[in-house]
């Protein structure tokens, strides 16, 4: 039946994914969150009427129709009232099948941008719901747009996913991670270099704004742009366009281009501390998004599993699988490195097992020590930054002077490195000798 109504359909130019069970049609639905579903009433796993009270619960408006036999008319007629926009009674002509969809896709108010804009997002938790519902709001709109949350948390695959939802969507995404490199690089990647007289093509290069016209630039991790290079952007965004301000400058400036920016600080933070600038702050933040970390959204983890086995298994390869206990392990253990950590797992477990099934002591042996408290490189990166100044203020008595010498930086950038992770050098002063503290 399923084969000969997806045929039926399918000649009729409607998309069709088939599911042979309801915990599959909810995997699916998240997939690729149809427009209508059409489901059996009576099914081993899960009763029909509880499929659609699930699908309902997640999309209000999304559009069931119930397969029924003879003798549980009076239960499609139960789950009719209860929201089903109607009932087929098998066997199911052709014709009938055809006008019933027919109309339940004209009735449907329950409509998403063509593409499959956020099939790349795995949730089944009301939480990211809120979140995509968001961005699909925002991805009608042309305002700069923040992302922020942790390290992994797939602020760039939303990001993406914003671009493939709004008009832009066949113009240029690019991406440009504002970490590392030198000033002068990073400028150039930005805004370009202004084309001299004598200069060859070769010696020209279009910078982000101008590779990203009529489309969207990301800018990753923007909280790491030089203080200068945050005064250009803001000129950008201002739309300055006079004299005085640097032709590279200028022609970003005249780039007609959606901007996202990502950060995983705490900007506000940053703007309180100096190391950010405040108006630049304001522009960018006009529109927010935050990413919730995994351990917040833990009943996505086992359908995240699924989705990662699948890309981390080779085309022709061994068919992978993880036992119950396996999925529950992984599904309670904490994740620092929020999903990239937990898909980096996947693709190890996928490489390093030998048979089809992986047991939960074989993902146990996988682990760090600790049930998965191993940090990520950026976290250990910061940790360490920290335990570092921290240690150098008390080999040198707090004296300033003496460790930015010994750090190798000037006095300026090492308050800046104090300000930014909120260490005090008086801390670390040693008491004055017959100072009586007061009372």
């Amino acid at each position: 039946m399923r084969r000969i109504m997806s045929a039926h359909l399918g000649g009729a130019d409607y998309e069709v994914n088939t599911a042979e069970s309801g915990q599959a049609a909810l995997l699916a639905c998240v997939r690729s969150r149809p427009n209508l579903v059409i489901t059996e009433l009576r099914m081993d796993d899960m009763h029909g009427l509880a499929l659609m009270k699930e699908l309902k619960g997640r999309w209000p408006h999304i559009t069931v129709i119930i397969l029924t036999s003879h003798a549980t008319i009076p239960e499609a007629v139960e789950a009719t009232q209860a929201g089903a926009f109607s009932f087929l009674i098998k066997p199911v002509g052709k014709q009938e099948l055809l006008e019933h969809v027919e109309r339940a896709t004209a009735a449907s108010t329950f409509s998403l941008t063509p593409g499959d804009w956020g099939e790349q997002i795995v949730s089944r938790s009301r939480l990211m719901e809120d979140r995509l519902a968001l961005a699909n709001c925002a991805a009608a709109s042309t305002m700069p747009l923040l992302l922020t949350g942790a390290n992994g948390t797939g602020k760039e695959l939303l990001a993406r996913a914003i671009h493939a939802a709004s008009t832009r969507r066949d113009k240029p995404f690019v991406s440009l991670s504002c970490k590392g490199g030198t000033d002068d690089g990073l400028e150039g990647e930005l805004f370009g270099r202004e084309t001299r007289e004598g200069d060859s093509a070769a010696d020209t290069h279009a910078g982000a704004f101008q590779r990203a016209q009529s489309g969207t630039l990301l800018l990753d991790e923007v909280d790491e742009l030089p203080a200068t290079m945050q005064l250009s952007l803001l000129r950008v965004l201002r739309n300055d366009r006079s004299p005085t301000v640097p032709y590279a400058i200028r022609n970003s400036a005249a780039a007609d281009v959606r901007l996202i920016c990502t950060t995983s600080r705490d900007l506000i933070g940053a703007v309180e501390a100096g190391q950010f600038l405040r108006h630049l702050f304001d522009r960018i933040s006009i529109l927010s998004i935050e990413m919730p970390p995994l351990g917040r959204r833990r009943e996505d983890i086992p359908l995240l599993v699924s989705h990662f086995l699948e890309q981390a298994i080779e085309p022709g390869g061994q068919e992978k699988i993880y036992t119950p206990e396996a999925i529950e392990l992984l599904a309670t253990t904490d994740w620092p490195g929020n999903v990239s950590q937990l898909f980096d797992l996947v693709k190890q477990n996928v490489a390093l097992s030998h048979g089809k099934v992986m047991t939960k002591e074989f993902v146990e042996q996988s682990m760090p020590e600790g049930r998965g408290t191993l940090p990520t490189y950026d976290e250990a990166r910061e940790a360490f930054a920290r335990a570092y100044l921290v240690d150098n203020l008390q080999r040198t008595g707090g004296n300033v002077t003496q460790a930015a010498r010994i750090a190798k930086r000037t006095r300026t950038d090492f308050y800046k490195l104090l300000a930014r992770y909120r260490l005090q050098p008086e801390d670390y002063k040693p008491p004055s000798r017959g100072r009586r503290g007061r009372p």
